[in-house]
């Protein structure tokens, strides 16, 4: 009995001690760039360790390095999550010239000491992490910029986001942890990680993932956190989101320094350039250098340093006006125009697509390109069997550049137009450079504009992506959109099983989950999406998101919006003669009539959820231009621009003459100053409260 008790005491300083040591070598291994144990070593230890876990339950630790292989999968769809400090995404430039430009415009604002601080932009997903009292809380993808995906449980599976924070050493800004941190960051599958996957699935006789963005993407968004410990995903940091109890950093420079210290991933190539000339010349240097990187790079993201110079020059809508991302100009390669292959799209455009002998191109195999329309391929006089270049629009999208003319055999045959739709048989129709399918009914149309009407931005039916839309269409399940909230789980689960190799995967790792959790979100999406995501989502001739709102506003539900005439839609905000011609065709179609009957009929909310913007004058904000700046303690930045401007207000991100009031949170710093240099109206927060609950709108 004393000797077990010893050989138990033994084995928990074994487990604490352990603990410890694969701790130390994650962040000596991925913050700190000083490994000091082989994969081999930590694979071993891991296992040991998790072994004495499970002999010792009464010693569970959620940050335990065992805890990123993962729990049970999830089921249904990620939460979504607003964005306390919004997500900003960065202008692109491909010219020395307008770098320089921009660089410019800053010292105009603030003045010639401007200091450059420059980092690679690695091509992953971005992500904001936030910390509390150093303790991982949350994971939140960028999604929108102001809204996200909630994936926590997956990254925590990722061993370069520490769980714990460590506690800055003395030579750090300060000594403690604080008690709010988000970092934002990349997380992004390495070159040699993506090239180990695809080695497996060609082993298995899988298809080949596309490229290590793609991966990493849908990686993240897989329901098990296993996977995605499988997969060796990696992550670095480069910006910062809401924070409290840090030191008082002045710069990013110092910042990445702090984050450092703390044990978070930063890019070792970041750097600092007191000039322009300095820049310049780095990102000339780094042109050659990126292709060597264990991480695919698409550019380097350039900002000015100094956090009180960034404060000056504020934001747009969507991206800083501190920052630019220099993206290299598109990779191109030479292969052969085998073929072309003519596509219906959700509009009934028939567009063409070059089939050509593959080739590498920016770290992924090339075998399809664009071609746009029938105008483009006469322009470059396109043939069969011609030489053509190839390069990566945003190295993302391959398109056809040109043919190569001098090395035409004369074998070479023109590109010939379709006579009939290639998806359904019927006549053709050539308006101007495009060609369109006259058939309403057509499969191939239909198709492409079920899987608009179920994404992300439109009824979000999760776990509905191509493959699955194509099988549930193969076999007749689904032939209208109200098909989609009328779904049996134990068709859809045998529709899988017995699909293509890839569905039957996703079926045998958990037979009929995959089905139960799809009706389970096309149900919900059904009673939650609500009028303005379903208009998205149907394909109307210029209806968009923006535009879907304007008719939720006008209208509270799909019947009063059924009886709208053109009159009335012309007169809409944002609406002109066009858009109103469209959308009233549309209302009065069988169509729309059959399609919004048979939507109510499967449970599909066609209520508006939309208020209407209030007139100027009728509240405190209606009308009236606002920034806000500094920290809030009641309301997140998203939620504060959420209901100003449902309240009929604009949120504006730097300080102007047409800025009506300055909402001032704690810490605000250059744009309350410049605020009281020009007399604009300042509120505090306790001002802001106090008209939100005049205007019916507190927190």
């Amino acid at each position: 009995m004393h000797g077990n008790s010893r050989s138990s005491e033994g084995e928990c300083a074994r487990i604490l001690e352990l603990r410890a040591l694969l701790t130390r070598a994650t962040t000596a291994y991925y913050a700190d760039a000083t490994p000091f144990m082989t994969d081999q070593e930590f694979d071993e230890l891991l296992s040991e360790l998790a072994a004495l876990e499970e002999l010792h339950p009464s010693l569970h630790d959620a940050n335990s390095p065992t805890a990123r292989v993962g729990g049970a999968p999830m089921a249904g769809e990620f939460q979504t999550r607003a964005h306390r400090v919004r997500m900003l995404s960065v202008d692109n430039t491909y010219s020395i010239n307008d770098f320089r430009a921009w660089h410019q415009r800053c010292v105009e604002t603030v003045g010639d000491d401007c200091t450059i601080f420059a980092d690679p932009k690695v091509d992953g997903l971005a992500i904001s992490l936030r910390y509390e009292n150093g303790a991982l809380i949350e994971a939140v993808t960028r999604g929108d910029g102001a809204q996200g995906d909630v994936v926590t449980a997956n990254v925590r599976a990722i061993r370069a986001v520490p769980l714990q924070l460590r506690a800055p050493v003395a030579s750090a800004e300060s000594t403690a942890i604080p008690s709010v941190l988000e970092v934002r960051g990349e997380i992004f599958m390495p070159v040699k990680e993506f090239e180990r996957i695809n080695e497996l699935r060609e082993k298995h006789g899988e298809e080949l993932f596309a490229n290590a963005r793609n991966s990493c993407v849908g990686t993240l968004k897989n329901k098990d956190p296993k996977v995605v410990a499988s997969r060796r995903l990696s992550f670095v940091a480069h910006g910062r989101g809401e924070g409290e109890g840090l030191p008082a950093l002045q710069s990013h420079s110092q910042f990445v320094a702090y984050l450092r210290s703390l044990g978070i991933p930063v890019s070792p190539l970041g750097r600092a350039f007191a000039s322009v000339d300095a820049a310049v010349e780095f990102i000339e240097d780094f042109a050659a250098k990126r292709a060597a990187l264990d991480f695919a790079v698409d550019g380097l993201v350039l900002r000015i340093d100094s956090f009180a110079q960034q404060e000056t020059l504020g934001e747009t809508s969507k991206s800083p006006r501190w920052g630019i991302a220099y993206k290299y100009p598109a990779e191109q390669g030479e292969t052969t125009l085998e073929r072309v292959e003519w596509q219906v799209g959700k509009g009934g455009t028939i567009t063409p697509r070059a089939i050509m002998t593959a080739l590498k191109l920016a770290g992924s195999t090339v075998r399809h390109a664009t071609l746009h329309n029938i105008e483009e391929i006469q322009r470059r006089d396109l043939r069969i069997g011609d030489r053509v270049i190839i390069e990566k629009a945003g190295e993302i999208i391959p398109q056809v550049v040109r043919a190569v003319v001098d090395k035409r055999t004369g074998a070479e045959t023109p590109i010939e137009l379709p006579i009939a739709c290639p998806a359904c048989g019927s006549a053709v129709e050539l308006q101007g450079p495009k060609l369109y399918c006259a058939n309403a009914t057509c499969t191939a149309r239909f198709r492409e504009r079920l899987k608009w009407f179920v994404g992300r931005d439109q009824m979000n039916v999760d776990g509905m992506g191509e493959e699955i839309v194509d099988a549930l269409v193969d076999a007749g399940l689904i032939k209208t959109f109200a098909d989609v909230f009328a779904l049996d789980v134990a068709v859809v689960a045998r529709t899988l099983a017995k699909g293509e190799k890839a569905l039957q995967e996703i079926e045998k790792k958990g037979p009929g989950k995959r089905a139960t959790a799809l009706v389970a979100s096309a149900t919900h999406a059904a009673s939650t999406r609500g009028l303005t995501r379903v208009l998205a989502g149907l394909g109307i001739k210029h209806v968009g998101a923006s535009a879907s709102k304007t008719l939720a506003r006008r209208y509270a539900d799909a019947t009063l919006l059924l009886n709208a005439s053109e009159a009335e839609l012309v007169e809409l905000e944002d609406f002109g003669e066009i858009t109103a011609k469209s959308v009233a065709a549309w209302l009065a179609s069988d169509e729309a009539r059959t399609t919004f009957s048979t939507l109510a009929a499967v449970g599909v909310n066609l209520v508006s959820q939309e208020q209407p913007r209030a007139s100027p004058g009728s509240n405190a904000f209606a009308g009236r231009t606002f920034v806000v700046t500094g920290t809030l303690t009641s309301l997140g930045r998203s939620e504060v621009t959420e209901k100003l401007e449902r309240l009929g207000a604009k949120v504006a991100g730097s300080v102007s003459k047409k800025t009506s009031v300055v909402v001032a949170g704690l810490e605000a710093g250059s744009k309350l100053e410049k605020a009281q240099e020009l007399g604009i109206e300042i509120w505090d927060e306790a001002r802001l409260q106090t008209e939100l609950a005049s205007a019916g709108s507190a927190a």
